[in-house]
Parts: C-alpha cells; sequence; structure tokens
C-alpha cells in the first residue's frame, strides 16, 4: 500500500501543470547570462506578485567579461535594478505555462525598460530571456567606453525558479 501511494504522489507531480504567473504572492527567482557591447556577465534577479498582473522585484547585473582597455573598474561593472512588471500571460492567453512581462526599472545607472518572456516545464522550473534599453542615463555627458556598461541594450537569457 506504501508504494502505491508513493508511485502515485510521484505521479501527481510528474503531471502538474505549470503556471508561469500566479498573482498576488508569486516568487520567481531568476539567474542567467547578459549579453552587450564590450562585456558579458551574469544577472540574477527576483519578483514578487503584488497583484493578478503587477509585479516587483530587483535585478542585478555583474560584468565579468569585461575587455581590458576600456578600464573598468567595479563600480562600472555592478548594478542593481528596482523593477515593476506587467505580468501579461494570462492576458495574451498563449499558454499557461507562458508569462509576457514588460515593465520598468530605476537602477544605479539609468531609467530603462525590458520586456521579458518565461516558460515554465515544471511547477518550480523553466526559462527566460529579457530585453534591456536604457529610456533615461542619469549621466548626461558623453559617457566613457567603460561608463556605456550597463547603458546600453543588454539581453539576459537563463533559468526560472517558483519559489
Amino acid at each position: 500500500m506504501k508504494n502505491l501511494i508513493v508511485i502515485l504522489a510521484m505521479l501527481s507531480i510528474a503531471f502538474v501543470n505549470a503556471q508561469a504567473y500566479q498573482g498576488k504572492g508569486d516568487n520567481k527567482f531568476q539567474v542567467g547570462a547578459n549579453f552587450q557591447d564590450n562585456a558579458s556577465g551574469l544577472n540574477v534577479s527576483y519578483d514578487f506578485g503584488v497583484g493578478e498582473n503587477i509585479s516587483l522585484g530587483l535585478s542585478s547585473t555583474y560584468a565579468l567579461s569585461v575587455d581590458d582597455k576600456l578600464g573598468a573598474d567595479f563600480g562600472d561593472r555592478f548594478d542593481i535594478k528596482a523593477r515593476f512588471n506587467a505580468n501579461l500571460g494570462n492576458v495574451v492567453n498563449i499558454d499557461e505555462n507562458f508569462d509576457i512581462y514588460p515593465g520598468l526599472n530605476f537602477g544605479l545607472k539609468n531609467f530603462g525598460g525590458h520586456l521579458g518572456m518565461r516558460y515554465f516545464f515544471s511547477d518550480g522550473f523553466g526559462i527566460f530571456t529579457e530585453l534591456n534599453a536604457p529610456i533615461a542615463k542619469y549621466n548626461s555627458d558623453a559617457l566613457t567606453p567603460a561608463e556605456k556598461i550597463h547603458n546600453q541594450f543588454t539581453i539576459n537569457f537563463g533559468a526560472t525558479f517558483n519559489l
């Protein structure tokens, strides 16, 4: 009898229907690669659902691979952003495992926008991609090549987890 219960539990877990965004109280953690001109690095983010289609979060990127001739220091390589997302997966209704989320972010370097997409293969694991672009740079002077890191179009790609 115990074996039957264990097998049924395992099968029910295997066929759990994943949902990309569950609304208020939803927690997402993402880790992935960041790609931009003259740099690539690591991106981590966390989003918390505050409404049916709204989430708030933090995103941080550190540029690991930077050309030495740019002279980039830690302040040039590191960025952290507060972000607002409009989770529209249930509005566009492509698949309940798919979420598309345009949003705005306020970082150390600029005010910007992003467009992200997530797809969950199971209840806890999926993939994501984000396109990021600055709208207004805080430094209005001509930027040095090192200051352009995180002040340009970037792409993030990686794994996403339901917490």
